[in-house]
């Protein structure tokens, strides 16, 4: 860890969806929690650089109290494998996509998000981005559960 200040990345495909969603969501549990931790997040492509979360991830954010509307996307970089000390990727192909780019010997520990959920491991967050917006409900129950697991994890590392 950075000290005692954990940080982490979270990775999807374009960062609009689910890693900005996973974002506000971690942001929201570590404040509930008394966790110091850096998060942000960001995308393995590139289509989306600068742009606001989806408008139906930037709602079912306001539903639960959390504006994302200032987040912008931006590209996975070499320099994140550095920065970071968990890189969590929301599922198995963006995982691929962070191994393949990570550098050798980097301080980041690479996961899936749902990993961090008992019975979880190895599971995607569904990508949303091409249905309706119930699935960005079932996308806010995931990455809340998956940041919930990973912020106890946090807690227990920190105290440790």
């Amino acid at each position: 860890m950075s000290g005692s200040r954990a940080s982490v990345l979270f990775v999807c495909l374009g960062n609009i969806c689910r890693s900005p969603l996973a974002e506000a969501a971690m942001r929201e549990e570590a404040a509930r929690a008394g966790l110091d931790v850096e998060v942000d997040s960001a995308g393995t492509g590139d289509w989306h650089v600068g742009e606001p979360p989806d408008r139906r991830a930037q709602a079912v954010a306001r539903r639960h109290g959390i504006d994302i509307s200032g987040y912008r996307a931006r590209q996975v970089t070499a320099g994140d494998f550095e920065r970071f000390d968990h890189i969590v990727a929301l599922d198995s192909d963006n995982l691929a996509g962070l191994r393949r780019i990570a550098t050798a010997g980097s301080r980041a520990a690479l996961s899936l998000l749902l990993d961090h959920v008992p019975g979880r491991a190895g599971q995607p967050v569904a990508d949303p981005y091409y249905g309706d917006a119930d699935g960005f409900e079932t996308t806010w129950a995931d990455v809340t559960a998956g940041v919930r697991g990973l912020a106890a994890e946090l807690m227990r590392k920190a105290a440790a």
